[in-house]
């Protein structure tokens, strides 16, 4: 069995058939989720105003894909992003491996997620993270979201604010303590949950109602793999 399992596998690489994205083989894109890479080429992603179909590397060659990955080398070489906007609420899954002190990050809805080596250059240190291996984001994105911040503080479940206003003035305590009301924010709109190896780096991260997913060419090499979205009810 082992032998008849291995000629047939011998067959399909000497026939040129490509295995899935993602992995060599060993990574199924989970249910409901669509890939934004293919694993061959940059189908679907644009440098500026340029659409990338069918191409393996930018003009620049900043860009390229080896081995089911995006490459960048670092150094600039422009940013790119999706084709496709993604308008409605989503979780967007990809893999990351980053060479020491490289620097990049993920545009979601024009807002950029700092993507790094976090221990050496943060600004999440302390996060779980896989030193010159892969590294997963998970990141949750969801519309019509309450934000209210005190001194450039979001606030959580266990934090109280009470909000009065006695002679036409406004007055504010949270946690029983008095607050500057010129200090308080109160916003609707749509936030990402961004989470790296299952561990919670941005609660709260406001992104725009609109908009694609963008990959950040900046300090250092840089690999994504893996990448897919689904859309939310």
């Amino acid at each position: 069995m082992r032998c008849v399992i291995l000629a047939v596998a011998l067959a399909l690489l000497g026939s040129g058939a490509s295995l899935p994205a993602g992995g060599k083989g060993d990574f199924k894109i989970e249910e409901g989720y669509t890939s934004l890479f293919n694993g061959k080429d940059l189908t679907g992603w644009r440098l500026g105003k340029v659409k990338l179909d069918g191409l393996t590397e930018t003009a620049n060659k900043k860009w390229h894909v080896e081995s089911e990955t995006i490459v960048i080398d670092g150094g600039g070489g422009g940013d790119i992003y999706t084709v496709q906007e993604f308008n409605k609420d989503f979780n967007l899954r990809l893999e990351f491996r980053a060479a020491p002190k490289a620097d990049s990050g993920l545009f979601i809805r024009g807002p950029q997620l700092q993507v790094r080596d976090y221990p050496t250059v943060g600004p999440y240190p302390k996060v779980k993270f896989n030193k010159g291996d892969w590294n997963e984001l998970d990141v949750t994105v969801r519309s019509g979201v309450v934000t209210t911040t005190v001194n450039g503080k979001a606030l959580t479940e266990k934090d109280a604010l009470e909000l009065t206003v006695k002679n036409g003035k406004p007055h504010a305590t949270l946690n029983g303590k008095a607050v500057d009301v010129k200090n308080l924010s109160i916003n609707v709109g749509a936030v990402a949950l961004c989470k790296c190896n299952g561990e919670v780096i941005e609660k709260a991260f406001k992104v725009g109602d609109k908009g694609g997913i963008g990959l950040q060419s900046e300090i250092g090499k840089f690999e994504f793999r893996r990448i897919r979205i689904k859309v939310l009810d």
